[in-house]
């Protein structure tokens, strides 16, 4: 008896210990599956959900990456970084030296490379975001961090110095890379592809010059100088919207909807300038205005002699290529017999602008742009201009296309011939549209500079001699000429002489 009532409560107390693990195991079943649910839904959280949620307990350390880690992207470029390297030394040293040429600044009259290799270090990839912005382009943004051991040696020449070696130091580049490949139906399944750098992060280059066997007061500025131009180059043919489109393929391609184009006029008056620092030991400072959308597109005013509080009230135009990324640069000069001396430098971002409503500002003088690296931060005054921005319609774009592309050519010449010592130099007078077209109406510096085409001249104002081309010479402005255009207004001026001179 004893023996059976053993085996029931055994087999009862069985029976109920399965029941019991079951009825837990569909217990923690349930739990998992409802925590499952809940990570789901708070992973399709954004940040400001999440702050409705916490309210003021939001942990500021919770971070919603967009880029995703490429690991074993990094390890295969380290193999292939010297094959890598190679490559693209011969691709800079063709086509980064002849910009270096092209946005050499006034004061060096030769900038080479000397020597140049990438090193050993490959860049490393921090993070890719791939996205779909339109049906036909993929659209991967690379966020890449470069701090190697290159050896970039620049041969720097000035007018009365001789050619000073200067090396690249402790060169880092941190930026982020937009590549846009663009669709096709036929192998290999892309047209073409677009290279940018994006402009938010802004693109930082860091690196330290140093003389090699000489010294770098030699050439006074030069360091202010080539930070110019690497950030000229960086910012009028890389940075976003400006873009490198290169066909894929072999076969010819229509890439004309890939590349930037103008998207409207921007009309400034210079109108004057107040409190400005004086940087004369005698007597004031003799300002002038230099004004750029491009850094190879610059335009100037008159100079106002010996005068701090100078009134210019001067017109120019200018062409807008993207109003949500571009700005209008303001740049104020003191004229000197050397040097020209920088006094102060603004900017005003074009998205802040609406068509076709005139606007006036008063923009405070900087030091300069980034004032990270500044130390003096003392107030050198305040620029008052005026501006409206016209959006083009297709036939006014594709004029002003073309119209500026024969400028850039036509500086391009007037620098082989020696009337202008850089295609970076700023221009006097004013930018117009003229007819459908666009034309620039200025002076060349020092010399006289003409274009002609449909909707495109320049007039030169040079004081010693005229430029000449297409058998004819343009010559300077009279005193009474310069007086009808004190204005700054840009009408195109007809006083042309067939085979002769002034």
């Amino acid at each position: 008896m004893g023996l059976i009532s053993g085996i029931l409560m055994g087999m009862i107390f069985g029976v109920g210990l399965m029941a019991a693990w079951k009825h837990m195991m569909r217990y923690r079943s349930a739990k998992r599956v409802s925590k499952a649910v809940e990570v789901k839904l708070m992973g399709s959280l954004n940040r400001d959900d999440l702050k409705k949620m916490c309210g003021d307990n939001f942990p500021e350390w919770i971070s919603f990456p967009v880029y995703e880690q490429v690991k074993w992207l990094n390890k295969q470029l380290s193999k292939l970084w010297p094959f890598v390297a190679e490559a693209a030394e011969a691709i800079i040293k063709e086509s980064v030296e002849p910009l270096l040429e092209d946005y050499r600044p006034p004061g060096i009259t030769s900038l080479k490379f000397s020597k140049l290799s990438l090193g050993t270090v490959a860049p490393k990839i921090e993070g890719i975001r791939v996205q779909s912005l339109k049906n036909d382009q993929i659209t991967m943004d690379i966020d890449l961090r470069w701090g190697g051991d290159p050896n970039i040696v620049l041969s720097v020449q000035a007018a009365m110095v001789a050619s000073i070696p200067i090396q690249l130091k402790d060169l880092q580049v941190f930026t982020v890379i937009r590549i846009i490949f663009q669709l096709a139906e036929d192998i290999p399944c892309i047209s073409a592809v677009v290279v940018a750098l994006l402009s938010e992060p802004k693109p930082r280059i860091d690196y330290t010059l140093k003389a090699i066997g000489g010294s770098l007061t030699a050439l006074p500025g030069i360091s202010d100088m080539i930070d110019d131009t690497v950030n000229s180059i960086v910012t009028d043919m890389l940075e976003w919207p400006h873009r490198i489109v290169v066909p894929i393929g072999g076969i010819p391609v229509d890439t004309s909807d890939l590349e930037l184009k103008p998207q409207g006029k921007l009309t400034v008056t210079i109108v004057r300038a107040n409190g400005l620092k004086n940087h004369e030991m005698i007597g004031k400072s003799d300002p002038y205005v230099v004004l750029y959308i491009r850094p190879l597109f610059k335009l100037k005013t008159k100079t106002i002699d010996n005068n701090l509080n100078p009134v210019w009230d001067q017109t120019f135009e200018l062409i807008a290529e993207d109003t949500e990324t571009q700005s209008l640069i303001l740049e104020v000069y003191d004229k000197d017999i050397g040097q020209d001396q920088r006094m102060g430098v603004t900017k005003l971002s074009l998205n802040e602008l609406e068509a076709e409503t005139p606007k006036e500002i008063e923009l405070r003088l900087l030091p300069k742009l980034d004032m990270l690296k500044v130390k003096d931060k003392k107030d050198r005054g305040t620029i008052t201009v005026k501006v409206l921005y016209h959006e083009f319609n297709k036939e006014e774009q594709l004029a002003a296309l073309e119209a500026e592309k024969k400028i850039l050519e036509e500086r391009k010449r007037l620098k082989a011939e020696g009337v202008i010592g850089s295609t970076m130099d700023a221009l006097d007078g004013a930018a117009s549209i003229v007819g459908s077209g666009v034309g620039m109406v200025g002076t060349g510096i020092g010399a006289g500079a003409g274009i002609v085409g449909s909707g495109l001249g320049a007039v030169g104002s040079g004081l010693s001699k005229a430029g000449k081309f297409m058998g004819r010479t343009f010559t300077g402005q009279s005193s009474s000429s310069h007086a009808r255009k004190r204005s700054g207004s840009s009408t195109p001026v007809n006083s042309l002489q067939q085979n002769g001179g002034a």
